[in-house]
C-alpha cells in the first residue's frame, strides 16, 4: 500500500503544473543544508498553496511555521496586488535561507517575516486574516488554531498541515503525538464555526472554512 500511495503521489506531482526554477533552487539548498528537508512544503503541496491563494487573493495571510519559506513564496504568488503575508518560524537558525530567498524572489516589501513565538507575535499583527497556513508546533496545533480563529473573516480559510502524522491517525492505539494530532482534527470537526475537508496530500492538509 505505502509503495502504491509513494506511486501515486509521484504521479500527482509529474501532472501538476512544475515548481519555479527558484523554488527548485530553494528545495535544493533545503536538501543540503538543513537536517529535516522532509518538512519543506515541496512542488505537489506548493502549488495547492498558490492556487489557494490565488482562488481567495488574501488581503492579508499568516503562515505558522516558515522553515525555510517554500510554502510562504507560494502563498505569496496568490496576494492581493497590496497583500501582505506575514509569516512567523521559530527557530533563529533558518532565517538567513529564508530572508535569501524572499530577496531574491523581490518579496521584500511584500512578506513580512518575524523569528519568535507565535503566541507573542500574532496579537501584534492586522487582521482580520483571509488565509492562514498553520505549519508548526504540531502539539500545539490546537493552541494554534484558538489564537487565530477569531482573528479570520467570515469565509476565509485556515490550511493545517501534518493532519494525518504518517497515516498513524488511522491505527487503532495512538502514541502520545498521534494522539495530539486526532485530538485536533476532532476538534475542528466538531467546530460549529467552521467547516473542513481533511485530504490525503502527502502528510495529509486540513481545509478550514470560517462560516
Amino acid at each position: 500500500m505505502n509503495f502504491a500511495l509513494k506511486k501515486i503521489g509521484k504521479y500527482c506531482e509529474q501532472h501538476t503544473t512544475s515548481q519555479s526554477s527558484l523554488l527548485h533552487q530553494l528545495e535544493r539548498e533545503t536538501h543540503l543544508k538543513t537536517l529535516a528537508p522532509q518538512m519543506l512544503s515541496g512542488p505537489l503541496q506548493g502549488q495547492l498553496l498558490r492556487m489557494i491563494s490565488k482562488m481567495i487573493q488574501p488581503q492579508i495571510a499568516l503562515e505558522i511555521g516558515t522553515f525555510t519559506g517554500y510554502g510562504a513564496l507560494c502563498i505569496a504568488e496568490g496576494l492581493a496586488s497590496d497583500g501582505k503575508l506575514f509569516t512567523i518560524e521559530v527557530k533563529e537558525e533558518l532565517e538567513y535561507i529564508i530572508r535569501k530567498y524572499i530577496h531574491q524572489a523581490g518579496l521584500e516589501q511584500t512578506i513580512t517575516l518575524s523569528i519568535g513565538d507565535a503566541a507573542t507575535i500574532v496579537p501584534t499583527l492586522p487582521t482580520p486574516f483571509d488565509l492562514v497556513y498553520i505549519d508548526a508546533g504540531k502539539r500545539f496545533y490546537a493552541t494554534h488554531f484558538d489564537l487565530v480563529i477569531d482573528k479570520v473573516r467570515s469565509g476565509g480559510i485556515i490550511l493545517v498541515d501534518n493532519v494525518l502524522w504518517s497515516g498513524k491517525v488511522t491505527l487503532p492505539k495512538h502514541d502520545k503525538d498521534t494522539e495530539i494530532i486526532h485530538a485536533f482534527n476532532q476538534k475542528v470537526l466538531t467546530d460549529e464555526r467552521v467547516e473542513n475537508v481533511l485530504l490525503p496530500i502527502r502528510d495529509g492538509i486540513n481545509i478550514i472554512r470560517k462560516i
